[in-house]
């Protein structure tokens, strides 16, 4: 009793399913003739001058684009953002350059000992920056700004002072850039900044520039610019390394770090840089408070071992939430600045920076795959040989670009490029759908067959025999340039009907038939239907040999050729109708009669098409 109540339930199920579905269908093929019809008629005006068209525009487009809004070079950096933390593992850092946090932890320390929250007295930093020469850095940058001297603690500023003086140069001290609306009244010319560098030989441009330095001489003379400027989606992904003001370059703080650490001339290294940057594998840390305690484990594990110092390069900073330096990096939204500053450093010091092509490329390679997408389409390329081609390409250019980041440091970026080629492939492939829609005789590109109307069908079997002077990849080749030219012809427009693909591409039985193409013409009369036939083989004949490499060169093309009436109007049903339409497609098929394309006139002369053949 159940399993007949379930089987009836199944049933009801199945029955409703598939009265929707065919209500579905007939309804949106309505609503596709509505709009692929008007996309024939449009495609049979153009024909293949639309992919040169298209390609036209989008060269013009991404013309435009570079030398306006580059937002094919914004889209680019947005997928960076993602490639970069989908990689499959991040790069170790080289241990040279370490970051020392003022976090929560150092804070509360010494809060909770009465000896004062944030901010630090000017002597803690002192005692700070001799740890670390104590400890035998080879240079720390201090991103905290000391741009008025302390009134509650003139001895540490004193003493602040005389570390940044005994150090020669090895303590480099924040300082910030203020907007050029302030250049105007500044005392100090570019040449007069803080290490500032020409970038050329003989420089004239000496402008005024507005800086905020720190409060003493020796750290004035040792600071370099700290503030950053981010990308147009408020992301940093490239950090600025000098600031350009007339003929002259001021050195941000990894900067003259990098120059500080390795003697490299500033004007060596690139004006901006892309640190690989890390989610996972941060650089080596330690908190300000197990430093200023002698290195006791106060705000770390007792079992984990501080990062070496010796010979390193530190940089000093705050890391705790509430003190407002965060800044939105590719990995993570609220990046503490000195870590920015840090992986700049590692960049410089490590050579580990992310290098890219230059921005141009991207354009170039967009525009290349653009010509050559339309060009392959235009030339009436099987779409789906297309398909494979671009597939393969968009991988490889893809595993190059994640191989080339994960191991190499090097961004190729090509994704905004890929997918701007992507548009126009798929723009590519619906046209190329709307003409082998309209010459398979779609019913959503063309009105249906009606037998009342169109009474009589002429069919021809084509085929191109090669040359047995051939070898076998020659002649596959030459039958492969055959079906690409008489596609073509058909894709253009005619008043035949294909039947392509009898069977699938990769079944066993595609090398006996994939040499046959079947065309159909249909008219109310013999004489209508033969006409349309003639008329149709001999454009084809004439655009076969239009070609500088002839077919007819290295073989032939063979015609079987058959005409028959398919409504008689002596039966009410549709099964004589299809019956003979099978018989006429089977005949012709079959057909063992063949005569050369150039001489179709033998078959267009017979007379005797009652029996639904010739």
């Amino acid at each position: 009793m159940i399993g007949r109540l379930t089987d009836r339930v199944l049933s009801w199920i199945d029955a409703s399913l598939a009265a929707f579905g065919h209500g579905f269908i007939l309804a949106w093929t309505r609503v596709e003739r509505s709009y692929r019809r008007p996309f024939a008629q449009v495609a049979l005006r153009l024909k293949f001058a639309f992919y040169p068209l298209l390609a036209l525009g989008a060269i013009v487009w991404l013309a435009w684009d570079w030398s306006h809004t580059r937002s094919l070079n914004s889209a680019e950096d947005a997928i960076f953002d993602r490639v970069v933390q989908w990689r499959p593992f991040e790069p170790q850092p080289s241990g040279r350059v370490v970051v020392v946090e003022i976090d929560e932890c150092s804070i509360e320390y010494f809060r909770a000992r009465n000896e004062g929250g944030w901010p630090w007295s000017r002597q803690r930093h002192a005692d700070l920056l001799d740890r670390l020469d104590r400890a035998e850095v080879r240079a720390v940058g201090y991103d905290v700004l000391f741009t008025d001297s302390s009134q509650s603690d003139p001895v540490g500023d004193q003493a602040l002072e005389a570390m940044a003086a005994g150090g020669g140069g090895r303590f480099v001290f924040g300082s910030t850039r203020l907007h050029p609306d302030y250049d105007e009244g500044s005392p100090v010319r570019a040449s007069q900044a803080p290490a500032a560098f020409a970038l050329q030989a003989h420089p004239r441009n000496d402008p005024q520039v507005a800086l905020l330095l720190p409060y003493g001489e020796a750290m004035a003379r040792f600071s370099a610019i700290a503030n950053v400027t981010r990308s147009e989606d408020g992301v940093l992904r490239d950090i600025p390394l000098r600031e350009t003001v007339g003929d002259w370059a001021l050195p941000s703080l990894p900067l003259r770090l990098a120059t500080t650490a390795t003697a490299r001339s500033p004007a060596d290294l690139a004006a901006m840089v892309r640190p690989n940057w890390r989610r996972d594998t941060r650089l080596p840390r330690i908190s300000a408070a197990d430093l200023l305690t002698g290195g006791k484990p106060v705000c770390r594990d007792a079992t984990t071992i501080p990062p070496i110092l010796k010979n390193r390069v530190a940089l000093v900073g705050y890391t705790a939430s509430g003190l407002n330096d965060a800044k939105p990096t590719p990995v993570d939204p609220v990046m503490p600045g000195v870590e920015v500053m840090a992986e700049a450093t590692e960049a410089l010091i490590a050579g580990s920076a992310i290098r890219a092509p230059p921005a141009w490329l991207k354009y170039v390679i967009a525009m290349l795959l653009t010509a050559l997408t339309t060009f392959a389409f235009y030339r009436g390329e099987p779409a789906t040989d297309i398909d494979s081609v671009f597939v393969a390409a968009n991988v490889t250019m893809l595993t190059a670009a994640f191989v080339g980041l994960t191991f190499f440091g090097f961004f190729f970026d090509i994704f905004a490029s890929i997918g701007f080629v992507g548009l126009i492939f798929g723009l590519c492939r619906l046209y190329a759908g709307i003409q082998r829609g309209r010459a398979v005789g779609n019913g959503d590109f063309l009105p249906e067959f009606v037998p009342e109307q169109d009474r009589w069908l002429a069919i021809a079997r084509l085929r191109f025999v090669p040359d047995v002077h051939l070898g076998e990849k020659a002649a596959a080749r030459r039958r492969r340039e055959y079906r690409r030219r008489l596609r073509r012809f058909l894709y253009a427009g005619s008043d035949a009907v294909m039947l392509e693909g009898v069977v699938e591409r990769k079944s066993w039985l595609h090398e006996a038939l994939d040499d046959l193409m079947v065309l159909i013409w249909h008219g109310e009369s013999a004489g209508a239907a033969r006409a349309a036939a003639m008329h149709d083989l001999a454009r084809l004949e004439r655009q076969l040999a239009e070609y500088d490499a002839r077919l007819s060169d290295d073989g032939s093309v063979r015609l079987a050729f058959a005409c028959a009436e398919i409504d008689d109007g002596n039966d009410d049903s549709d099964r004589g109708e299809r019956r003979r339409l099978r018989d006429l497609v089977g005949q012709v098929v079959a057909a063992s009669t063949e005569s050369p394309l150039a001489r179709r006139a033998a078959f267009f002369d017979r007379t005797d098409v009652s029996s639904g053949g010739s």
